[in-house]
């Protein structure tokens, strides 16, 4: 047998909390544990939760990964998503800074698979119409919750056959804090106040657990709350996106005759086969902006934790979870019209990009402009309840069962009002000295109120209710010879859709007395560029003026998916000697069936489809302990990731009547359905140290991509377009004149991902005093795909930290690649696509005493900013948003009993 040589480190988890080092082998997997010779130290702090997870990695037989509370409660994140970017192989995107969905293997959020407490959990939040806006597909949206409400987080990349279903990339498992972890009476609070050096505001964030066992530790309870306050600003430049005369539907310039080019445009163009200006087919920003986003935002998290066990054979427990975010967003920009009105314009002047391809700089007659200020008011509501018991038979022979209900409720209301200046100006851009912030020159006061009219406001709200339902009935057997798992699952998920509108919006001629200067005054200080400060919709005189405020249904926008699981799973794990190594099996198959029902409207029909289908799911896994230092994994499976419930919808279609685009359901949709391929090398090279590398393969058989045409819109819904009052003729295209591009999700060929991890992880205590408190965890992932969203071919993660019993310090560098956002950009570019980020955290600490520690974290402590962009006809780099959201500092302390 091999000994684990000083690998375990302290057993006390941050808050408080611990775990014996009998619950850490059960969750191992291995069933010869207790027979290794264990040579415990104690090593605290961050580093001895490192090597708590170094442990779990390396006598777990499938290839996973593991953050346990050391390290999401002081890592310098905001919530789950940002621990998880720690991980090789995960990326993140973000909503107003934070991180709201991961990546996992480059494959985008709606392929991992997210469960809280053992059971697959919904939660769905609103954002921005570039973040994607409010989440009604199977995607996890991470910033509901906040980081303290948890102590534990398991990536499981390869999987097992007594794994549920679903994720293709993986599966990630949140686990919350239970009493029996920690027997006794444990109190621990913590207190931290924010400070963003954009907004110049200090928010709270504070946590406080409770615990406690009773009657010989055969009963226990568990209390936690959670609540932080985020105010948020995002500052920038935007131009929504680039095209041309040609592509843009509104039109060639108006008069071309007397316009003074300086460069030159790529050749020439044509037009319905007919040669124009070759200016006509030079990319221009369609809306050059400068925006504003705001966000106040209000968290609170509450767990508790419920356990009774008589004797040591029975263990019940119930968990519980409630989250609440709220956000009340305002978002302002001032923006030129150069999108559907094409042909109103003359270019009196154009200096080409030396790339032949776009517009650099410019000025422009005939142009108008229009002011948009938008209100947008959400609530996310979560709750969870699970109920679980483990139930010992006999020695060798336990009963697992768990019966949970989740349920996600997100309202976002939306107050969009604008305000058009039609006189016709002259306008002119350049950004020959800075590509992502232009220099402006309007030709009129922007801030004069009389210029403008209150013609438009759209008045919308969106309700999305996501419930899962889960029972799970498990018996295990371990046997000397014989070890095996076999259970069964039923799911019922649903996710529901509805819309409300305010009709009868009264339209002023003038926006007098409607108005007020954007209410910062400091809008753009500390900005990469230059930002005009212009005036914005008063929202108090509008909403009490003329605003009635009864909510209609949009009945005909309404729909609801539901769908039924039920699978069953056999799985068989052994472990044997070949000469001195030793190899970890696991082998299974799942079997499971999947009904989808489907209701909607078409027009003003109801309609509801069903669909049906069955997937057999094998997996194996091995780990062969080679030497005392070497560890080799193979995993192979077949795993599927079922379609976004949201792209199941056989109702009306969604309408863009700006960008001209018409987007619809499929209820008849297959499953994403993959064969993976996975193999690994950890080499333990010294004591909590670790080199590895890991190759996998996943080769999707069906993959779910969109067809698009081009085509004019069907003339049955042109009475429903004329009552809509989110169109807008005075800015949408025309749909009885402009053919609208169609996207419809369908069943499509499959494609491949292939990549490679590597890991580096060692405390540098070699060195001489008092650089021997160094270390350093690291890891990269390169991964490569057909057209797959959301995926960066390289990434990067590495954290240098210097830690000692009474002090310590970490900073954290996370990168990734540029990566594609959408594969069919609007208004005739190839693609929608982000810059890649890289953000930089630090976290230090200061232990007072054995019971008080002083904190400083920064997040994003080199101010990186967001940056959007298209790609034209595919080899273009085209600025669409860039803005910041600056630099954020927490200073707290943390009491512990």
């Amino acid at each position: 047998m091999f000994k684990v040589n000083k690998l375990l480190g302290s057993l006390l988890l941050a808050g408080g909390l611990c775990s014996s080092f009998t619950a850490l082998a059960q969750q191992s997997g291995q069933s010869n544990e207790a027979d290794k010779d264990v040579e415990v130290i104690e090593v605290k702090g961050f580093r001895g939760s490192l090597n708590r997870a170094l442990f779990d990695k390396r006598y777990s037989t499938n290839a996973k990964e593991t953050i346990l509370a050391e390290d999401i409660g002081k890592f310098p994140d905001l919530n789950i998503a940002e621990s998880l970017q720690r991980i090789p192989g995960v990326a993140i995107s973000r909503e107003g800074g934070e991180g709201r969905q991961i990546t996992l293997r480059g494959l985008g959020p709606s392929f991992t698979r997210t469960t809280l407490n053992g059971m697959e959990v919904p939660a769905s939040t609103d954002g921005t119409d570039s973040g994607g806006g409010v989440n009604g597909g199977r995607a996890f949206d991470f910033n509901v919750f906040a980081s303290e409400l948890f102590n534990r987080v398991d990536i499981q990349k390869t999987s097992t056959a007594s794994m549920e279903e679903g994720g293709i990339a993986g599966t990630v498992d949140l686990y919350s804090a239970k009493p029996m972890d920690n027997p006794g009476f444990h109190v621990a609070a913590s207190g931290q106040l924010g400070y963003n050096d954009v907004t110049e505001k200090s928010d709270p964030r504070l946590a406080l657990m409770i615990s406690n066992t009773f009657a010989d530790d055969t009963l226990g309870v568990l209390l936690s709350v959670a609540s932080s306050k985020r105010t948020v600003r995002q500052e920038g430049f935007g131009t929504v996106r680039w095209t041309t005369p040609v592509l843009d539907g509104g039109g060639l310039f108006a008069d071309t005759s007397d316009t003074v080019v300086t460069g030159s445009a790529n050749g020439s163009c044509q037009d319905d086969n007919v040669d124009v200006n070759p200016i006509n087919c030079l990319w221009t920003p369609r809306l050059p902006r400068p925006d504003f986003f705001g966000n106040e935002q209000d968290r609170l998290g509450v767990t508790g934790s419920f356990q009774y066990a008589p004797n040591e054979d029975v263990l019940i427990t119930l968990d519980t979870l409630h989250s609440t975010l709220d956000n009340e967003r305002t978002m302002y920009n001032f923006f030129e019209m150069f999108r559907s009105t094409f042909d109103e314009l003359t270019p009196t002047a154009i200096t080409v990009h030396p790339n032949g391809k776009q517009v650099l700089a410019g000025t422009y007659d005939g142009i108008k402009s229009r002011i948009e200020s938008r209100q947008q008011i959400s609530t996310t509501d979560f709750s969870q309840y699970v109920l679980s018991g483990a139930f010992n038979l006999n020695d060798s022979t336990k009963i697992n069962a768990m019966f949970g209900t989740a349920e996600s409720d997100a309202r976002s209301e939306q107050y969009r009002y604008n305000m058009t200046n039609n006189t016709a100006h002259t306008f002119s851009f350049d950004f020959s000295n800075n590509a992502n912030s232009p220099a402006l020159d309007y030709g009129y006061d922007i801030n004069d109120e009389s210029m403008y009219d209150l013609s438009d406001g759209r008045l919308r709200a969106t309700d999305v209710g996501r419930n899962n339902d889960t029972a799970k009935l498990d018996l295990i057997y371990d046997g000397e010879t014989l070890k095996f798992k076999t259970g069964l699952a039923y799911n019922d998920r649903s996710v529901e859709y509805s819309e409300e509108q305010i009709n009868g919006f009264p339209d002023q001629a003038s926006a007098v007395g409607f108005t007020e200067l954007l209410p910062y005054d400091d809008f753009g200080s500390g900005f990469d560029g230059e930002l005009p400060r212009f005036i914005v919709a008063d929202f108090s005189a509008i909403n009490s003026q003329l605003l009635d405020k009864t909510w209609t249904p949009r009945s005909a926008q309404s729909w609801k998916v539901q769908e039924e699981t039920l699978a069953a799973y056999l799985e068989l794990n052994s472990s044997h000697e070949i000469g001195d190594m030793e190899l970890n099996t696991n082998f299974g198959m799942r079997y499971v069936e999947t009904e989808t029902t489907s209701s909607g409207f078409i027009q003003a029909d109801t309609v509801s489809i069903t669909n049906d289908y069955k997937n057999f799911l094998p997996a194996m896994n091995l780990a062969l302990t080679a030497t005392d230092e070497i560890v080799v994994r193979l995993g192979m499976s077949k795993t599927m990731t079922r379609p976004s419930l949201s792209s199941l919808n056989p109702g009306n279609p969604s309408f863009s009547y700006i960008n001209g685009t018409v987007s619809a359901g499929n209820p008849f949709l297959d499953p994403f359905t993959s064969n993976n391929v996975d193999l690994g090398l950890e080499w333990y090279f010294a004591e909590e140290s670790l080199l590895a590398a890991n190759i996998f393969y996943k080769d999707i058989e069906t993959f779910i991509t969109s067809s698009s045409e081009e085509r004019l819109v069907d003339p049955a819904y042109l009475p429903f377009i004329d009552a809509d009052p989110q169109y807008d003729p005075q800015i949408a295209l025309d749909p009885r004149t402009v053919p609208y591009i169609h996207n419809v999700p369908v069943n499509g060929e499959g494609t491949t991902v292939n990549g490679l991890e590597l890991i580096y992880q060692q405390p540098l205590n070699f060195l001489p005093a008092p650089f021997d408190g160094l270390g350093i965890v690291a890891n990269y992932t390169r991964v490569s795909s057909g057209e797959i969203t959301g995926l960066s071919e390289n990434s990067y993660n590495a954290t240098l930290y210097y830690e000692r019993d009474d002090y310590g310090v970490r900073v954290s560098m996370n990168k990734r690649d540029d990566y594609i956002t959408d594969y069919s950009g609007s208004n005739g570019n190839a693609q929608h696509a982000t810059t890649g980020p890289q953000h930089v955290d630090m976290s230090a600490f200061y232990n007072v005493n054995e019971n008080l520690t002083v904190t400083f974290e920064a997040i994003n402590l080199t101010d990186e900013y967001e940056r959007l962009y298209t790609t034209g006809d595919g080899t273009l780099n085209l600025m669409r948003e860039y803005n910041h959201t600056g630099r954020q500092f927490f200073f707290g302390v943390r009491y512990v009993q």
